[in-house]
C-alpha cells in the first residue's frame, strides 16, 4: 500500500508545481502589464501637459486679435464719423456699401 500513496504524492507534487509556475506567470504579465500601463499613463499625462501649453498660447494669441479687431472697429467707425461730418459739411452724400447714407 505504501506504493500507491507514493505515486499520488508525486502527482500532487507535480500538479502543484504547475500551478505554482502558472501562478508566478501570471503575476509576471499582470506588473508587466501594470507597468505597461503606468509607462502609457506617463506619456499621456505628458501630451496633455503640452496640448495645455499649446492652449494657453493660442488663447493669449486669440485675445490679442481680438483686442487688436475691437482696436481697429472704434478707429474704423471714427474715420467714417469724420467722412460723414465733413461730407455734411461739404453738402454731398456718399453711398455706403448697402446702398445707405454714410
Amino acid at each position: 500500500m505504501p506504493e500507491n500513496k507514493s505515486p499520488s504524492w508525486q502527482f500532487n507534487r507535480q500538479i502543484n508545481a504547475s500551478v505554482l509556475i502558472q501562478l508566478v506567470l501570471l503575476a509576471g504579465l499582470i506588473i508587466g502589464s501594470y507597468v505597461n500601463l503606468q509607462r502609457q499613463l506617463d506619456l499621456l499625462q505628458r501630451d496633455v501637459t503640452m496640448l495645455l501649453q499649446c492652449q494657453r498660447g493660442f488663447e493669449q494669441k486669440l485675445e490679442l486679435l481680438s483686442e487688436k479687431s475691437i482696436s481697429y472697429e472704434y478707429r474704423l467707425r471714427a474715420m467714417e464719423r469724420q467722412i460723414n461730418q465733413a461730407d455734411k459739411l461739404d453738402g454731398t452724400f456718399r453711398l455706403g456699401s448697402k446702398g445707405d447714407f454714410l
